[in-house]
């Protein structure tokens, strides 16, 4: 680990956790057809109990304290948005938490948002892993729609390297926990 580029204790902490529980090596084709010798499933993070807590050490330190709520697409933001509101509390702030369904639901409680989110909320739109961005965006389009405000968006990792630009183009503030960088790997691949 001494190659890695230096990080915060807490980001140090997430990426130890990230590289034992959630990097598998091997040979993969990625959701986008892509071919890659390493493979991240976040989730081996996200949905431990001292996973959660490192994910919420270093989200906690880069949310602005302006953010009223957290959420994202489901699944992949869900035990981040749902955990990091958990530990949030334990600390004496105050972040409710969303999901954002893949699409509308017709009965009930409709429409594509589940969860405490209300109308000029200050919003974190969170993953738990991204290679291009594209539900990070999706998730910042619906939340717009509903009349909240996004503040930033962040992902556990980042694993490739158009994420930044898009959201960008978007006007959203982003910024990831890790990227495949800091756990020693070339974005992209």
């Amino acid at each position: 680990m001494s190659d890695l580029p230096q990080l915060s204790p807490a980001l140090t902490r997430l990426r130890s956790h990230v590289l034992e529980h959630s990097v598998r090596r091997g040979d993969f084709t990625l959701k986008s057809g892509a071919k890659s010798t390493w493979f991240l499933d976040t989730k081996q993070t996200a949905c431990r109990a001292d996973g959660i807590i490192a994910v919420a050490d270093a989200m906690l330190e880069l949310i602005p304290t302006e953010a009223t709520a957290i959420g994202g697409l489901t699944m992949g933001a869900d035990p981040v948005a749902f955990g990091v509101a958990a530990v949030a509390a334990t600390r004496g702030r105050d972040l409710r938490s969303f999901s954002v369904r893949k699409e509308a639901k017709d009965h009930g409680v409709t429409g594509r948002l589940a969860g405490a989110l209300q109308p000029g909320d200050k919003v974190v739109i969170v993953e738990d892993t991204t290679t291009r961005g594209t539900s990070l965006l999706e998730a910042v389009e619906v939340v717009r729609a509903y009349g909240a405000e996004v503040v930033l968006a962040s992902v556990i990792v980042d694993r490739g390297t158009t994420c930044a630009d898009l959201c960008a183009g978007a006007g959203v503030a982003y910024t990831p926990l890790l990227t495949a960088t800091d756990l020693g790997f070339e974005p992209g691949t």
